[in-house]
């Protein structure tokens, strides 16, 4: 092996690496966000599992075969971390108590509180597929083919959660769509 080429293998995790710090530097708020949205709320939990997704992320990062983007990778991660605090919160929670909605604090502007947990409690009623996918095409941006690949899944699996989520979240939440209506002219 001639010293370029080895110079270029030993360069590629650094530029890796590189790339990592730019990506976590610029995505931390919108993991931070996604995070939040999928955990239920808490903004303590929310910075716990980005921080754990990001940790996560760096220590594989030398398995990363850049199959996908970095972006999609990271976010598999993150979504793994954030259902793995909820299935553990459970557990805790059982335990503990229910888990106060009274101190959620939202990381954007806060709106109606009484709102925000509702819609808040209607997701929860989601299984955590259709919820993951929710949450990602329709508050965080994801198309719906970068997010069968976050989460592993077919695009047509992923539109059939994302049909039923919509449809059971209209159900739950009629009421709000017919007071907007009447109160419109």
């Amino acid at each position: 092996m001639t010293r370029a080429a080895a110079l270029e293998l030993s360069a590629a995790p650094v530029d890796l690496e590189e790339r990592f710090g730019a990506f976590a530097v610029s995505h931390r708020d919108k993991a931070r966000r996604l995070a939040w949205r999928l955990i239920g709320g808490d903004e303590a939990a929310a910075e716990d599992v980005v921080q754990d997704a990001f940790v996560r992320a760096y220590r594989a990062l030398s398995g990363f075969r850049e199959d996908s983007s970095l972006e999609t990778w990271f976010y598999r991660i993150l979504v793994n971390q954030a259902h793995k605090h909820r299935r553990w919160r459970a557990v805790r929670e059982r335990w503990r108590g229910v888990w106060d909605e009274q101190n959620a604090v939202s990381p954007v502007d806060p709106g109606d509180p009484a709102l925000r947990r509702r819609i808040s409690r209607a997701l929860d009623q989601l299984t955590r597929r259709q919820r993951e996918a929710f949450v990602l095409v329709h508050f965080e941006g994801f198309t719906v083919r970068e997010t069968a690949d976050l989460l592993a899944t077919p695009e047509g699996t992923l539109k059939s959660h994302l049909h039923r989520a919509l449809k059971a979240l209209r159900i739950e939440l009629e009421d709000l769509h017919d007071s907007i209506g009447r109160s419109q002219p």
